[in-house]
């Protein structure tokens, strides 16, 4: 029987000390499918506007984590009764709930697996996981996919104010250096209650939550929806779409085993087996990188030029505006480019695009954050509000850009 402690500490700049609070969550964390998330980017290609926006989902995981565990005191302390069960199926489930992120986060999750969401992934992973525990995570899957019921659970892991939210904002911000993400994330949670199985902020918490929606809307359009960002998150999502258009004509590529098998075939949630989810489990960072590196030599015009553009950050310009862009404005620039590089007109549009980004802070419709007043009535953030800017936060803002060559200016 090994001796080894497994209640080890992590150092973290966030947070300080995060303690492990078992040995199964020890070895949950030591799984290789979990250590993998060392290699998966919490922000995709945001470092190549942030130069300190280089940590990984494994600090967000561990962050959630330790934030779950200061949720789970303060409720208790408040009354709620939470089994020793139920608080390991809240670790569970808060630790794993990014797993399935593949490379590069967000930015790749529609190339390599085109249409299987990333919480279906992890879902994926923890059964697995759960088969090789011997069913130590039945609870914590039941309780990730909403099917346990107590709703505030699920509300702790997923909802318009959740651990995972209350994490990547005050770390993304703290990496990126953007000081208005910053959110106070220790005064949220122990501003929180539960009240008929609904979890819910004490009206004196309420300017805590006001300032989380704002740090929200900021960091989405200052960092998230960066407009260096977005173009080079799509410039690597064409990338993906013409090298899997090559591989298809049976034009060999430069790159490892896993990423071929994707490249090469159109995985489903249906066909999404063991085997599979084993080869995504081995995809990270590391794959897409070494691919760009040999691609930007590769014969092909459009391979060659657009994973230099990643590699060498010398990326499209992009141009955001209110209004709709029509199709008629992008065809003189595609026809010029095409003159100029001896391409064809449709396969100018892997240079010349449009699309549209959108942002909105807080729904009303979905799980809304409700607001226990001193007479123990419960009501909507928005109606507790003094904030007149507060309701404007819910509103869906649409922005729309276009995206080509620098040459073209």
């Amino acid at each position: 029987m090994s001796q080894i402690n497994k209640l080890k500490i992590f150092n973290d700049p966030i947070y300080g000390f995060i303690t492990i609070p078992n040995a199964l969550i020890y070895d949950l964390i030591q799984h290789p499918y979990f250590q993998r998330l060392r290699r998966i980017s919490q922000m995709g290609l945001s470092y190549l506007v942030y130069p300190g926006a280089n940590h990984t989902r494994f600090h967000h995981a561990l962050g959630c984590l330790h934030l779950m565990q200061k949720a789970v005191d303060v409720l208790r302390f408040k009354g709620t009764i939470i089994s020793i069960e139920e608080e390991n199926a809240l670790y569970i489930a808060i630790l794993l709930h990014d797993i399935g992120h593949g490379p590069f986060s967000h930015a790749m999750e529609k190339s390599i697996v085109e249409d299987v969401h990333h919480e279906e992934i992890s879902l994926l992973f923890m059964n697995q996981l759960n088969i090789e525990f011997n069913g130590q995570l039945s609870l914590a899957i039941q309780v990730f996919k909403g099917d346990y019921n107590r709703k505030f659970m699920l509300q702790l892991i997923s909802s318009q104010l959740d651990m995972d939210r209350m994490d990547y904002l005050k770390r993304d911000s703290f990496y990126s250096g953007v000081a208005e993400g910053n959110v106070n994330s220790e005064r949220l949670i122990q501003m929180m209650n539960v009240i008929d199985d609904y979890l819910v902020i004490e009206e004196k918490g309420i300017y805590s939550v006001e300032k989380f929606l704002m740090s929200r809307r900021l960091m989405y359009w200052q960092v998230y929806l960066h407009k260096t960002s977005l173009v080079a998150e799509l410039i690597l999502m064409k990338i993906l779409k013409r090298a899997k258009e090559l591989i298809l004509k049976g034009i060999q590529l430069p790159c490892s085993e896993p990423l071929l098998f994707f490249m090469q075939n159109k995985v489903t949630i249906a066909t999404f087996d063991a085997a599979t989810l084993d080869l995504f489990a081995q995809l990270d960072d590391f794959d897409i990188i070494g691919a760009l590196k040999s691609w930007q030599r590769h014969e092909d015009f459009i391979l060659s030029s657009l994973s230099k553009m990643i590699v060498n950050r010398d990326l499209m310009k992009i141009k955001l505006t209110n209004e709709k862009i029509l199709n008629e404005e992008l065809q003189p620039l595609k026809e010029r480019f095409a003159m100029e590089n001896n391409i064809s007109l449709i396969d100018t549009s892997y240079f010349i695009f449009k699309g549209k980004i959108r942002n909105q802070a807080y729904s009303k419709e979905a799980d809304s954050i409700k607001i226990l007043r001193k007479d123990c009535t419960v009501e909507d953030v928005i109606e507790s509000s003094d904030q007149l800017n507060l309701k404007s936060l819910s509103k869906l803002v649409t922005k729309y850009y276009i995206c080509f060559p620098k040459q073209l200016l």
